[in-house]
């Protein structure tokens, strides 16, 4: 994909902080360093300025002082040139430093000229949607699963049967962390356990204690136990069955849906469920389909700190959905034994499309003259707080302001210009 960092994407400003500021920022450092260093004769915190320098040197508050002065620099970087936007986090590098200023190099990347060539009567067409019977059947079967009841059995454990246990694991004897468990509740089956332990137990009953001869997998996220033989001892505590549920009165109220109370009206709330599904989908679907046939027709030189910029935010997310499974990015990387400039590297197409697709959908915007106005960003902020019982204050803190909600919306008015401009 073509990547660049051409001169008219790519801004120098030059800011300087000298006098009165910059002895303020180095008396400031000068607080906060001398309360960590120790000199002799001097409790902590307590060391004087010309001593401390004679010591350190004036040198060692330049960085700290430097450091504080940073976002009241580009501040003042921005006011002096308002026709500069930036897209990204600017890079900034100190020029030259010693006590009397510092001089800050700001480098800012501003967004690329894009020109759109063709975006109506692209020819692209939204897939037609149809539900079959068989999806109908298989969702049903699927509730009758989900709501599929327990019973107690006596007999023999089978393929399928649940068998509440308990087990321990040893290793040449000794008992080993995360091997042990009471009351745990095992689908025969289900292969959730090593393998050969669930089948080792087939034939169990009731009460029955056994050994079972365990290899663990040489894969084993566990280094001490991988390709490692060890012993399970286990004992079934209890067998409970599924009993298979019919579509009667019982299982409708169990179910809790309003209004469905025989097979028909259930089937037909499947179908209408699928089918929005699957129309979502289409829609989705249709929409890529049209960003990239645009985005065929466009020119454009895109930086590549915008690229690198949307894969921070990509890998952010990332790591946000493997917490919410109790995961985190180190443990991904060591699971699927890659590294982080990898995951930036397989990134990198997508991301490079979410900045082509988010430019396009902007210029189309000044195009089009697509309008937001500030009753269209009351009336949304009105619908969504009714909607999930929120605060306005609260919504407009999660979604990051009026600003961005404006821009969510001009995103959705443009969008829908788009696909009636295609249809």
């Amino acid at each position: 994909m073509p990547k660049n960092n051409k001169v008219e994407n790519k801004k120098e400003i030059t800011i300087t902080i000298e006098g009165k500021e910059w002895e303020n920022a180095l008396d400031k450092a000068f607080k906060e360093k001398v309360k960590s260093v120790n000199v002799d004769g001097f409790r902590k915190g307590k060391c004087p300025r010309n001593i401390f320098e004679k010591k350190f040197g004036k040198e060692s508050l330049f960085i700290d002082a430097a450091e504080s002065l940073i976002q009241d620099a580009f501040k003042k970087a921005m006011d002096e040139n308002k026709e500069i936007i930036p897209v990204v986090q600017p890079r900034v590098d100190i020029k030259s430093i010693d006590d009397k200023h510092v001089e800050f190099l700001f480098t800012i990347i501003t967004a690329p000229a894009l020109t759109i060539k063709k975006y109506k009567g692209l020819g692209v067409k939204k897939s037609a949607v149809k539900v079959e019977k068989e999806e109908i059947e298989h969702e049903i079967g699927h509730l009758l699963e989900k709501y599929t009841e327990l019973v107690t059995k006596d007999g023999a454990l089978e393929n399928g049967d649940i068998a509440v246990i308990d087990f321990e694991g040893f290793k040449d004897g000794v008992a080993f962390d995360g091997g042990k468990g009471e009351n745990y509740s095992l689908e025969i089956g289900s292969n959730t356990f090593i393998p050969g332990f669930e089948e080792q137990m087939i034939g169990m009953k009731t009460g029955e204690e056994k050994d079972l001869d365990i290899t663990f997998p040489e894969d084993y996220m566990a280094e001490d136990l991988k390709g490692q033989k060890v012993v399970f001892k286990v004992k079934v505590n209890e067998i409970k069955e599924k009993q298979k549920r019919e579509l009667d009165q019982d299982f409708f109220e169990d179910l809790g849906m309003e209004g469905v109370d025989t097979k028909e009206k259930l089937e037909k709330e499947i179908e209408e469920s699928i089918k929005a599904n699957k129309e979502m989908d289409a829609e989705n679907e249709y929409l890529d389909k049209l960003l990239e046939e645009i985005g065929k027709n466009v020119e454009v030189d895109i930086p590549e700190e915008m690229v690198d910029d949307e894969i921070d935010n990509m890998i952010h997310k990332f790591s946000h959905q493997l917490q919410m499974q109790g995961l985190n990015l180190d443990m991904y990387l060591k699971f699927t034994n890659s590294d982080e400039q990898a995951l930036r590297d397989q990134m990198e197409k997508d991301a490079y499309q979410h900045v082509l697709y988010r430019l396009m959908l902007e210029e189309l915007v000044k195009l089009e003259k697509v309008e937001v106005t500030d009753k269209d960003i009351d009336e949304e902020i009105k619908n969504v707080t009714e909607k999930y019982h929120m605060t306005e204050e609260d919504f407009l803190k999660q979604f990051g302001g009026r600003e961005m909600l404006k821009y969510d919306l001009e995103m959705r008015k443009v969008i829908e210009v788009l696909k009636e401009a295609n249809k």
